[in-house]
């Protein structure tokens, strides 16, 4: 039985931890109430456990996959059936985690417009299935924080001055100069909406029917909790904090990455952690890469960041056959203290952010890199700047499509280019996160964007699964092609104690050409030399140039090439990638 005077401390830490963060957040309100109904909210003063800090909660089998909940479609079952049934009969003991994308009822952006943020889109399936697929999977499931759609019953109440809603919402003179605020979209910024008291003029970050919810008020944080307690409820142990550095706003300031936000994620983090300690935090911040590793705060806020200058980087340096700006970055890139770690991917729902390589890409290189997806098929999306400009914020094309070739055009290198990308991103330090549609090569979706309107639609096809199934079994497809090298890549991976995501890496300098670098275990008993050939041309380097120990023996994990002569030398064929490894 539980002691229960031993508990009591942990929950006395746990609320003195809670109030502190409070104070910080409401210094002019009294965090005691507000405490107690957090904690009381999250059951935490019936089941309060206590978290170990600095502890890694993932090692090198952990593989992650980003779906929409109706990707994949059958005749005869909810989406969300068919989706488990999918990833169970295609991946099994290849993919851990499922992020599924929005899964609840909606009014616009595919899902990020939540109109009631406790019940499954009934379109999808339900909370059972839900259920089910976190059997099989670590399930990571959104928590759409910084606003709610326009036909959410808060903001519904709040145009008719019920409750709760009435003062949910931030409400701003429009003749306030507003003209720092940093903007993801080009819409206005203030909606206007009659209330009982008259027009009022209402925050919207990003567009009108997603009006920004006021956490300067501490009964919209009680929701949010609440809101956490029911996922955990329901079988999520990842919470994917979306637009989270937007949600607290002030006067005269960009309104981005304020001390009341870092502060809020922290509050999360305590709250969410001592009610499953291995639940985990990710935060999901498309933003300039400096501002992004501050989310990692002294291992106290996110325990992952989206790693969102890997995308456009990867893609410049694979059309550009020089990987000069992907290799410096790397070097930049601090290692992440354990407990926390870097959130990869290369391709998703949205596009290929442009913000993320600011100072990263001269702004010509910018310019190559969007030209080059232009060409092959990919929209531009825009932000607004506070003089009134648009700047092209991202691109959204398949990844499939985005590496057909280079900025001298169309080649023949797509498949090996594209394979290229994703070992590169397997041997990376941190999570890999595959977009399902990697995984299968899905090419530019036009007809859908067409019908849809808007250019993320590009990369979001519905797949009926019996098509998908016959392309995957056809061996002359090159759906089938990607799909049985990626799954080669990621068993490889799994199996390798040095591609933990918290083991060492170091850049290596073999010119700009060959992207490389050297990941060792975290009991320093395996080495692996990742050499990836960015260029469309054969590249040869001295093994003496990597300094292979003569001692031990070295074996290349993909082509199963066993080097002998460490004073040799090896020829990698375009976009070729090796893993050189002593533990074979």
């Amino acid at each position: 039985m539980t002691n229960p005077s031993a508990e009591l401390p942990i929950r006395e830490v746990l609320h003195q931890k809670v109030v502190d963060h409070l104070n910080v957040i409401y210094p002019d309100l009294d965090p005691q109430a507000i405490a107690h109904e957090l904690v009381h909210t999250l059951r935490l003063d019936e089941d309060c456990q206590s978290p170990l800090a600095h502890k890694n909660l993932w090692d090198q089998t952990d593989v992650a996959v980003i779906t929409y909940g109706n990707t994949i479609l059958s005749q005869d079952q909810p989406p969300l059936k068919t989706l488990h049934h999918f990833l169970k009969t295609h991946f099994p003991m290849l993919i851990n985690s499922v992020h599924i994308l929005p899964f609840f009822p909606y009014t616009s952006d595919d899902g990020f417009a939540v109109s009631a943020y406790k019940q499954v889109d009934p379109v999808l399936g339900d909370w059972n299935d839900i259920l089910r697929i976190s059997t099989d999977f670590h399930l990571m499931a959104d928590l759409v924080i910084n606003h709610c759609s326009a036909q959410h019953e808060w903001f519904v109440n709040y145009q008719q001055g019920k409750d709760p809603g009435s003062d949910f919402f931030l409400e701003v003179d429009p003749e306030e100069d507003l003209s720092l605020v940093v903007r993801p979209r080009t819409s206005p910024l203030l909606r206007a909406t009659s209330t009982p008291g008259g027009t009022r003029h209402v925050w919207c970050t990003f567009g009108h029917d997603q009006v920004d919810l006021n956490f300067r008020n501490p009964k919209v944080l009680a929701k949010i909790v609440d809101i956490i307690r029911l996922y955990l409820d329901m079988g999520v142990r990842i919470f994917r904090l979306d637009a989270v550095a937007f949600i607290w706003k002030r006067a005269g300031s960009n309104c981005i990455n304020l001390r009341e936000t870092h502060e809020i994620v922290r509050l999360l983090r305590t709250l969410i952690e001592h009610a499953d300690p291995n639940a985990v935090i990710i935060t999901e911040t498309n933003i300039p890469n400096r501002e992004n590793l501050s989310y990692f705060g002294n291992a106290n806020e996110a325990h992952c960041i989206y790693n969102f200058s890997l995308p456009p980087l990867l893609v410049n340096t694979l059309i550009s056959g020089n990987c000069r700006h992907l290799k410096n970055w790397l070097m930049s890139m601090p290692p992440a203290q354990n407990g926390t770690t870097y959130f990869n991917f290369i391709a998703s729902h949205d596009g290929i952010g442009l913000r993320p390589v600011e100072g990263l890409l001269e702004d010509d290189e910018q310019e190559a890199l969007i030209q080059t997806m232009e060409n092959f098929g990919g929209q531009i999306s825009w932000r607004a700047l506070d003089d009134g400009s648009n700047k092209p914020y991202e691109i959204n094309i398949s990844l499939f499509d985005a590496l057909k070739g280079t900025t001298a055009g169309e080649d023949d290198w797509q498949l090996r280019r594209f394979i290229c990308a994703h070992a590169i991103m397997l041997a990376l330090e941190g999570i890999p996160a595959f977009y399902l549609h990697s995984l299968v090569g899905t090419t530019n979706d036009y007809e859908r964007m067409k019908e849809h309107g808007h250019n993320r639609a590009i990369n979001r096809r519905q797949w009926q699964e019996q098509e998908l199934n016959q392309k995957l079994a056809d061996p002359e497809s090159h759906h089938h092609k990607v799909f049985y090298q990626l799954r080669r890549l990621i068993q490889l991976r799994r199996e390798q104690p040095a591609f933990h995501p918290n083991a060492t890496q170091f850049t290596l300098h073999l010119g700009e050409q060959v992207f490389a670098f050297w990941r060792q275990s975290l009991d320093r008993r395996q080495s692996i030399f990742c050499l990836n050939n960015i260029s469309d041309q054969p590249q040869t380097i001295s093994l003496n140039a990597i300094n292979l120990i003569g001692t031990d023996r070295w074996k290349d994990l993909i082509s199963e090439e066993i080097f002998e002569d460490m004073l040799g030398s090896v020829t990698l064929d375009p976009y070729q990638t090796l893993w050189i490894t002593n533990r074979h």
